[in-house]
């Protein structure tokens, strides 16, 4: 308690709590920016750090890194276009209900729902690391390869159209992120001569690509440039009933401990764990048919997660030091840069270190809630800029975008080639989610395939026979066969009753 304290007071020192909402700001507004991320923000920053006191130095970039996370639904709220893959599924039913007039009531659904998966994965997070460390560092290949085969199983199964659709869009996923180095043991894959491709394609355009290039193709050529009306002037609170909440208490509950649980499973994180949280929300929802048109149990599920991911990642590399995600290898990094070695003996050798880490996670997500809320009816401003003038802006957004995070012009031309696929996907009618979720666990799957297949001479049998691993894949399985099974089952069912 006295770490916990003095860690507190330190924090609340006037030059350092003006560093984390200056930071925390700073993460918002690239949260919010299209190819940007709070992530890219850590990365950024990280050099200005080395002459800062450890405790300032990693409160600066965990309050970027919040701020990013939560100011990434700004984006695929109002515009459709998800400022980091952890907000993809926002986009699913936020930017409808942004087309439908309720840009505030999603925002504000977006923000409290941020708020309590940061805030109560953060709490979790300190109360629990090595509790839930160790089963973590139980899971081997095996399960690793199962529970990513399992999530893309059941967002196939979950997607608009037929379960065809959406297996034959998660297998296209599959193919393209093949392409490039394998893993293992490097040999190149479909790169054809050209050295571009050698590191397979890049998330970034492939997003925007997506989400911002082939939406304002697609509004063009419908002729859907009209601006929503939005009128924030008698929005009260959050702009969210009461009974709204009520009705989703238990979807929260439940996609705050899938984002928890992927949060801390090394490799996976907020990308993952939104589209699972969306992906049962829908499928335990009375009412699925609203998924997709605007229903805000869809926005409820995709924060809360994605938020809960910040601080479920943090556990593997406070207990551990093995970074559950990109950002929190940087994290690491700025650990060993100040000398701090995280693992088992850091509870004990830097417990001010740790805690400060922890309780700055907090600070921010109050100040991300403060900030966002009086943002909030400030935010639909976007939405009256014309679309002549805000159209080509997130255009040339999405240029620079993709051009900061590798710094080669052939970004671009993956940028045009993905918006044409996201096009010909939706002529075909293959769903995107599936499709974007495949190509962000490809090489995850692949590599804990391999590995489960070399470290023991039954090649595949312990992907069946370690019990976890076992459970995923029948999950994944009953998933895919439920689609076809259940219509038979009504009908057995009815028959019964009638007879």
């Amino acid at each position: 308690m006295q770490d916990i304290l003095a860690s507190f007071g330190t924090l609340l020192a006037p030059t350092t709590f003006m560093v984390i909402v200056l930071s925390t700001s700073l993460g918002i507004v690239l949260g919010a920016i299209p190819g940007l991320s709070g992530g890219l923000g850590v990365a950024l920053l990280l050099p200005i750090t080395f002459g800062m006191p450890p405790e300032v130095g990693l409160a600066m970039l965990v309050s970027i890194w919040v701020g990013g996370v939560s100011g990434a639904m700004i984006g695929s709220i109002l515009l459709g276009i998800p400022g980091s893959p952890s907000a993809i599924a926002t986009t699913f039913d936020g930017y409808p209900m942004t087309r439908n007039g309720q840009a505030v009531k999603a925002l504000g659904a977006a923000i409290t729902a941020s708020f309590i998966g940061t805030f109560l994965s953060i709490l979790i997070a300190m109360a629990a690391s090595p509790l839930m460390a160790r089963l973590a560092l139980k899971m081997g290949p095996w399960e690793y390869f199962s529970l990513g085969f399992c999530a893309i199983s059941l967002v196939a199964a979950l997607s608009r159209g037929s379960i065809f659709h959406g297996l034959a869009a998660a297998a296209l996923g599959l193919v393209l992120a093949s392409v490039g180095f394998a893993p293992i043991d490097g040999y190149p894959r479909f790169t054809f001569g050209n050295i571009y491709l050698n590191g397979g394609f890049d998330l970034i355009p492939l997003m925007l690509g997506f989400f911002a290039l082939k939406q304002i193709v697609q509004d063009y050529a419908q002729g859907q440039q009209q601006v929503p009306e939005v009128d924030a002037r008698d929005i009260k609170g959050f702009g969210v009933s009461w009974q709204e909440y009520r009705d989703n208490a238990w979807n929260m509950i439940r996609s705050f401990f899938i984002g928890l649980w992927i949060g801390f499973l090394p490799g996976m994180g907020a990308a993952l764990s939104n589209m699972v949280a969306y992906a049962q929300a829908k499928s335990a929802s009375k009412h699925p048919e609203k998924f997709g048109k605007g229903c805000v149990d869809g926005v409820f599920a995709s924060e809360t997660s994605n938020n809960a991911s910040v601080g479920g990642s943090l556990i593997p590399m406070v207990a551990l030091g093995i970074p559950g995600d990109g950002v929190t290898a940087i994290l690491l990094g700025g650990l060993m840069i100040h000398g701090v070695q995280a693992g088992p003996l850091l509870f004990n050798n830097n417990p001010e270190i740790v805690y400060a880490l922890f309780l700055t996670a907090l600070i921010a997500a109050a100040l991300v809630l403060v900030m966002q809320f009086w943002g909030m009816r400030l935010f639909p401003a976007i939405l009256k800029i014309p679309y002549h003038y805000l159209y080509p802006a997130i255009v040339v957004l999405g240029f620079m975008g993709v051009f900061v995070g590798s710094s080669t012009a052939f970004n671009y031309v993956l940028l045009l080639g993905f918006a044409a696929l996201g096009l010909a996907m939706d002529k075909l009618r293959l769903p995107i989610g599936p499709f974007i979720l495949a190509f962000i666990l490809a090489p995850m799957l692949e590599l804990n395939l391999r590995r489960g297949m070399t470290y023991t001479d039954d090649g595949i049998l312990p992907f069946f026979t370690r019990p976890i691993s076992g459970l995923l894949l029948l999950a994944a399985v009953l998933s895919i066969v439920s689609p076809f099974l259940m219509p038979w089952i009504k009908e057995m069912r009815r028959k019964r009753a009638e007879g």
